[in-house]
C-alpha cells in the first residue's frame, strides 16, 4: 500500500489547512485502498488525532464483493474512483443526497525505468472538495 501513507497525509494536510474536520463533509471518499489499504489509513489518521470511520467510504469497496472476490488490497485506484464518482456519487450529488464531499484518488506512480533501478514506487493522492 505505498499510496496509503499518500492519502493520510493529503487528509491530514487537508482538515489542517482548512481548519475543517471530517464531520463537515457528507462522504469522505477514497479509492481504491481497498480493505487492507482502508484500515491502514485508519490507523495512521488515528495516530494523528484524526478519526475518518464516521465518514469514509472507499470506492474500490463499493464495487467489489469481498466476499465473492480476492481484492484484500484493491484494484485500480484510477479506475475504482473514476467509476464510482461518475455513476454512485454524482447520481447522489442530482438527487440532493450530497452538498459538501471529499474525493480522492489514490494510486503509485509506476515507472520502470525507477523500478529496474531499484528505486522505490512513490505513492500519490489526489483530494478534490466538491460541493453542491
Amino acid at each position: 500500500m505505498t499510496f496509503t501513507p499518500a492519502a493520510a497525509g493529503t487528509i491530514k494536510k487537508f482538515f489542517s489547512d482548512t481548519g475543517t474536520s471530517p464531520e463537515d463533509y457528507d462522504v469522505i471518499y477514497t479509492g481504491d485502498l481497498g480493505h487492507v489499504g482502508t484500515n491502514l489509513l485508519y490507523e495512521l489518521l488515528e495516530r494523528e488525532g484524526v478519526d475518518i470511520r464516521c465518514r469514509h467510504s472507499d470506492c474500490g469497496l463499493i464495487i467489489f464483493d469481498r466476499e465473492k472476490q480476492d481484492v484484500h488490497a484493491g484494484g485500480s485506484g484510477c479506475g475504482c474512483s473514476a467509476s464510482v464518482l461518475c455513476s454512485f456519487i454524482m447520481h447522489r450529488f442530482e438527487e440532493g443526497q450530497f452538498k459538501n464531499i471529499l474525493f480522492m484518488s489514490t494510486g503509485a506512480l509506476m515507472s520502470p525505468t525507477s523500478s529496474f533501478q531499484g528505486e522505490s514506487i512513490p505513492g500519490i493522492a489526489h483530494l478534490l472538495n466538491i460541493k453542491n
